[in-house]
């Protein structure tokens, strides 16, 4: 009898930790709460963080604040020799800005364009100087080689030193191409510069508008016009042939196409068609002088880990980014010159900060391990998380997933969550899943024409085969008033890259928590999956995937 009564002792007291064990998450999931939420936001995006720039003493604060952080919260450091930080090696460049382009046929001048209102341009070879004289221009259309879909927009054309003029984007008139209106990597400007860069021109402007980059002038002015840094030791970059990347605006464009004997609109319709050939501008030639000083200054990641308990899965690791930094201090708008970032992206550090001390609490229900790399230099060129991707303190082929945190809910409950790069990889279907369960539905990425996957810290995880994803609030607002989609994508536009991106009186975190539970609850299920996640067949970052996972040390 006392054997019986040992063993249903035992018994029950296995149950009851089991339960307590299911108990401890849900417990976790609700120590997120709009008060926890508020706070990092309120630190990070106040006026004594100086708007958390690259490079400056508001990067400083924020690195050693968000260190204060994980140390409060018992996590260790995520570097190899236990420390919190990871030094980026960057270079900043600053060009001077009374720089002019200046158009000519036959050593006559027919247009002049100005810096910030009509063109940017900053050297692409990190040179001092850049002195062009009389190059001729070329417009390549969408500037793409893409083999798998038999497009060339070159044709053979020697492009060796001459200026291109390229359009914005990538093809998406045919949805049986280049995947319609979703933009590919084929579309943003990083693959027109490397095209260029390849092909050995000299130059190369971009023809902005707004629909085609989704996102107006002077949103390329802002970011463009400040110091920009690049990772140093860059020798691809130091010993290109091209000298300056840049954009030109529409208005500048049309009358750069007109005074070719080309309409601009018919041109870059043109560039919709398979067989488009390059077009000579029609001996116009530019000119253009820049100079550039330079810095060296490294930026910081944050990195702070919490080690898995199972003793064959704890070497694999689960990981999720937000980027610390913002734009500083510029311009002042009515008398506001620093850049809070408030939403952009306190907003998603501190989800990142929440859910870290949510893990911490039931670290002993975690059989992987979990990374948090909070990134700098995001608004820079995504700087920060391509050098952790090109330095891993973790091999990539031993991470599971990713998700990305860049920007979160502020404005109130809603039906629907979007994740963009949903249905890509089994990621977005582990939070699909978990949605479901709330009621929810997950929506796909309703602006896929403007390349969202490539603008954020997960692309340079994807690109080393990292399944991930990167959850974007939802529209369908609760216990709103009719309308109120409409003000928040306003307020969003006003406010994106801007002094305006404060907290204000449209704040309402309890959309926040509601998502940032619903991750936690979405992670903590990829910790604890016995398979590692995947991309879907044919995606085109599967490839990189099995060879990292074929490269990962055992």
């Amino acid at each position: 009898m006392i054997r019986q009564a040992s063993i249903l002792l035992l018994f029950t007291l296995a149950m009851t930790m089991a339960c307590q064990q299911q108990l401890s998450v849900e417990q976790a999931a609700e120590s997120i709460t709009e008060q926890s939420l508020m706070e990092p936001i309120e630190v990070l995006s106040s006026d004594e963080f100086q708007g958390r720039s690259t490079g400056t003493i508001g990067e400083e604060k924020t690195v050693n604040y968000l260190t204060e952080k994980f140390e409060e919260m018992g996590l260790e450091g995520g570097m190899p020799d236990g420390s919190y930080t990871q030094d980026v090696p960057l270079i900043g460049q600053t060009t001077e800005q009374d720089a002019q382009v200046r158009i000519t046929r036959n050593g006559s001048t027919v247009h002049e364009f100005d810096y910030y209102t009509d063109f940017m341009a900053w050297p692409s070879n990190l040179a001092e100087n850049v002195s062009i004289e009389d190059a001729e221009l070329v417009y390549v259309g969408y500037g793409i080689q893409a083999p798998e879909e038999n497009w060339d927009d070159f044709k053979d054309t020697d492009v060796e030193g001459k200026i291109l003029v390229v359009k914005n984007n990538d093809p998406n008139e045919d949805p049986g191409l280049f995947k319609g209106e979703t933009r590919l990597y084929y579309g943003r400007y990083d693959y027109k510069y490397e095209k260029a860069r390849e092909m050995g021109a000299l130059g190369v402007l971009i023809v902005h508008t707004t629909p085609s980059a989704g996102y107006g002038w002077s949103v390329v002015a802002n970011s463009w016009s400040r110091e920009r840094f690049y990772l140093r030791g860059n020798e691809a970059m130091q010993n290109s042939p091209t000298e300056f990347n840049g954009w030109l605006t529409e208005e500048a464009s049309t009358e750069l196409f007109n005074s070719a004997g080309l309409d601009l609109e018919e041109q870059l319709q043109a560039a919709e068609n398979r067989d488009f050939e390059p077009v000579a501008m029609n001996g116009l030639r530019l000119s253009l002088d820049l100079e550039a000083s330079y810095r060296n200054k490294d930026a910081k990641n944050v990195l702070a880990t919490i080690e898995g308990s199972d003793s064959d899965l704890k070497e694999q690791y689960m990981v999720f980014t937000a980027h610390h930094d913002h734009l500083g201090v510029t311009q002042p708008v009515e008398g506001d010159s620093i850049n809070n970032g408030a939403l952009d992206n306190a907003a998603g550090v501190s989800a990142l900060l929440n859910m870290a001390d949510a893990y911490k609490q039931i670290q002993g229900d975690l059989k992987r391990s979990v990374l948090f790399l909070v990134v700098g230099a995001e608004e820079v060129g995504l700087l920060g998380s391509s050098y952790w991707a090109e330095h891993p303190t973790v091999h990539p082929g031993n991470v599971t997933a990713n998700i990305n945190l860049d920007g979160m809910n502020v404005y109130g409950k809603t039906k629907d969550i979007v994740l963009v790069g949903y249905g890509r990889n089994s990621v977005s279907d582990v939070i699909e899943a978990e949605a479901e369960e709330e009621g929810r539905v997950v929506k796909p990425d309703p602006h896929p024409d403007r390349g969202y996957f490539y603008r954020s810290d997960h692309f340079p995880l994807a690109k080393k085969g990292i399944p991930a994803i990167f959850p974007n609030p939802g529209t369908e607002f609760v216990d709103k008033p009719e309308g109120y989609s409409a003000t928040v994508d306003s307020l969003s536009d006003a406010n994106y890259h801007s002094v305006n991106d404060e907290i204000n009186e449209y704040w309402d975190l309890s959309g926040m928590v509601q998502n940032v539970r619903l991750y936690f609850e979405a992670g903590y299920e990829i910790i604890n999956d016995t398979e590692m996640q995947s991309w879907q067949e044919g995606d085109e970052f599967q490839q990189a995937r099995m060879e990292m996972i074929e490269a990962a040390p055992e």
